[in-house]
């Protein structure tokens, strides 16, 4: 059976498949990324997994992947398949494609950027695919985004395209990671919210989620909390509805979770800010944690379908 190999590279965790033409995911698989161990080892990991799958395809379907694709977090060189940059492994300039080749026995890899690539999967076959144009937007730790133009994801002239969670919805507000101040993912990132949570409620231990049934019971401390970050949240999705005027927005992320308590309020709160823009529709991202392994095994596919054309 014609197969690829698709891995999902996180800061805590890995996630690898073999799919099919189709985008199914014949045989899946996790481990840790281990990067308490160092950037070396955590490429090694990466390697041995890959090759780990190309066994078990091999014996199972008695051929060899036909390409890989994997995506890694960070700043990422796609076009010169690097790995250039990434704080939670701590590895920089990592010849990512060339490696995966070579420990392949040549097999063509394809190297994504983890929020672009999960978003290339929401918009093809999960919450995006009827959409031409889309933005996906998981609320995780911080906030990323995935602009979607007709079946491709726009990664922009540098590579930075998307990264709405540096949007500044509140000028000389909290400090941010990325230098600026009052950035959208310092106020509605599962992170941000779990931080204000734990204040409130006086719970060191407590975090988003603990939020989220606290704002559903009716916690009125926990609603303050919570509108804080939907309506920063609002603020930054109307400016990328603003500028990109897409017509579904996906949201992501262990914030998502929280369902009707996160999009109702939320798609209420964009409301009331849109004026001359089309209002899209706001959505609830369909794939979940396996965004990114599907997204990887499209690329490979891409890749192969780009090599045959040609």
């Amino acid at each position: 059976m014609k197969h690829v190999i698709a891995l999902d590279v996180g800061g805590t965790g890995m996630k690898a498949a073999l799919a099919g033409p189709d985008g199914t995911l014949l045989y899946e698989a996790r481990r840790p990324t281990g990067r308490e161990r160092g950037p070396d080892a955590v490429v090694e990991t990466v390697l041995g997994f890959a090759a780990e799958l190309s066994a078990i395809g091999q014996e199972r379907f008695g051929s060899t992947a036909l390409a890989a694709g994997v995506a890694v977090p960070g700043i990422v060189d796609e076009g010169a398949g690097i790995a250039v940059y990434a704080s939670n492994i701590g590895w920089r300039d990592i010849p990512m494609r060339a490696l995966l080749s070579e420990r392949l026995g040549g097999v063509p890899v394809a190297l994504g950027h983890d929020v672009r690539t999960g978003g290339l999967a929401e918009g093809r076959i999960g919450a995006g695919k009827d959409a031409d144009r889309f933005l996906f937007v998981p609320l995780g730790t911080g906030i990323a985004g995935a602009i979607g133009i007709t079946g491709r994801i726009e990664a922009g002239a540098h590579g930075s395209a998307g990264e709405i969670g540096h949007i500044v919805v509140r000028p000389g507000g909290r400090a941010c990671a990325c230098g600026q101040r009052g950035c959208l993912e310092t106020l509605a990132s599962a992170a941000a919210v779990g931080r204000e949570w734990a204040a409130a409620c006086g719970d060191p231990q407590a975090g988003a989620a603990d939020a989220a049934r606290a704002v559903a019971a009716g916690d009125e401390r926990a609603h303050a909390v919570w509108q804080t970050a939907v309506d920063a949240l609002a603020d930054g999705l109307v400016t990328g509805l603003t500028l990109l005027d897409p017509q579904t927005m996906i949201i992501g992320g262990g914030l998502a979770e929280a369902g009707d308590t996160l999009f109702v309020p939320l798609r209420e709160a964009v409301r009331r800010r849109v004026t001359f823009q089309r209002l899209p529709s706001i959505v609830p991202a369909a794939l979940g944690d396996a965004a990114g392994c599907l997204g990887a095994g499209l690329l490979a596919w891409d890749l192969l379908s780009t090599e045959v054309t040609a």
